[in-house]
């Protein structure tokens, strides 16, 4: 390990995943004093609190209503990946092992163990074949505001290289995830842009820990963050440029949900042929709560395509893979974390 790289593992932030329902969270620390952890699960909302306090039985699957149409419907591009395939991926930074299945697991038993979720997934529906993917995130909030004071880590160009050609050498997809901290999304992915110009290579966004609008100047992991549609559509257009400029397919942008607030303006979200929107349903609970957050902001929400995160340790019990791919409407990306 580098010096550069223990450094990064010093200031890493620890992310564990958050409650669903929560809108503010608080850090606590281990045994390493330098580590600040941005998600707990003991802050939820009041609502949250009232439905935890109920039984499971009193809280019905989602009656059967009609969604509203997407304000924007875009036609699939013949090469695009969806809605024909289903993503599934292993998110996390290999530096910290509280910070997905990419840190937690050697290399080869974490490809391993994609393996299997991949052919679970292909068995629950065989209609929508799997791209296995990795889902790496390269820029991390953080509770120190570090030499620039914008709360963020950018991982090295060496680490990030080699996560890029270890998904091609598989023949993975790639997704470079963005938490913004008090940086921006526009500066974020200016060191992104070699990378997002190869064809396998995706982006996505954390909301969470975007520490503007509502949460201006709040250090993350003290407030849910907020993103704009606007910034949304900033990065669709950087993505519609790489695409046309080098002939690509279409890329896939993913951006993390699981409250109300933390994505506004969702309707103003504007997919183009090139770049293909996921909202993905993030959080973890009970098995009622998140059918209840998915239908709340995915179904009842619609923006393009829909995804859902499986969390390993902390939804309890997790959503069985014929389950998640019930859902309505059934999710064609798939996180584990």
């Amino acid at each position: 390990m580098t010096s550069m790289h223990r450094t990064i593992v010093a200031l890493i932030t620890v992310l564990a995943g958050a409650p669903l329902g929560a809108q503010s969270t608080t850090p606590s620390h281990d045994s390493t004093p330098a580590v600040h952890h941005t998600k707990k699960k003991s802050a939820k909302t009041s609502k949250a609190k009232s439905k935890a306090k109920a039984s499971p039985q009193s809280h019905p699957a989602p009656k059967p209503d009609v969604p509203p149409q997407p304000a924007f419907t875009v036609t699939p591009a013949p090469n695009a990946l969806l809605p024909k395939r289903r993503i599934v991926v292993y998110y996390g930074n290999p530096l910290s092992k509280r910070m997905g299945v990419l840190g937690e697991y050697p290399e080869s038993v974490m490809l391993g163990k994609l393996q299997q979720e991949v052919a679970a997934f292909n068995k629950a529906d065989p209609a929508h074949p799997v791209q296995p993917g990795l889902h790496l995130i390269v820029s991390v909030a953080q509770g120190d505001p570090g030499k620039k004071g914008l709360y963020r880590l950018r991982m090295t160009d060496s680490l990030i290289e080699h996560w890029c050609k270890l998904a091609e050498s598989k023949g993975y997809l790639m997704f470079l995830d963005v938490q913004v901290g008090w940086s921006t999304v526009q500066a974020e992915l200016q060191p992104l842009l070699p990378y997002l110009a190869r064809p396998y290579v995706h982006l996505a966004l954390d909301p969470e820990f975007s520490m503007h609008h509502r949460s201006n100047g709040v250090t993350p992991g003290r407030k849910i963050g907020v993103m704009d549609a606007a910034e949304v559509n900033y990065a669709i257009h950087a993505l519609d440029s790489i695409v046309t400029k080098n002939h690509l397919p279409p890329k896939v942008l993913v951006v993390h949900r699981f409250t109300q607030n933390m994505l506004t303006n969702y309707r103003q979200i504007r997919p183009v042929p090139n770049v293909q929107v996921v909202i993905n349903m993030d959080g973890f609970g009970a098995p009622w709560l998140k059918r209840d957050s998915y239908h709340d902001y995915e179904r009842m929400q619609p923006v393009q395509f829909t995804g859902f995160k499986l969390f390993y340790k902390n939804d309890k019990p997790m959503l069985t893979r014929e389950e998640v791919v019930k859902l309505d409407p059934s999710p064609v990306f798939i996180t584990f974390q």
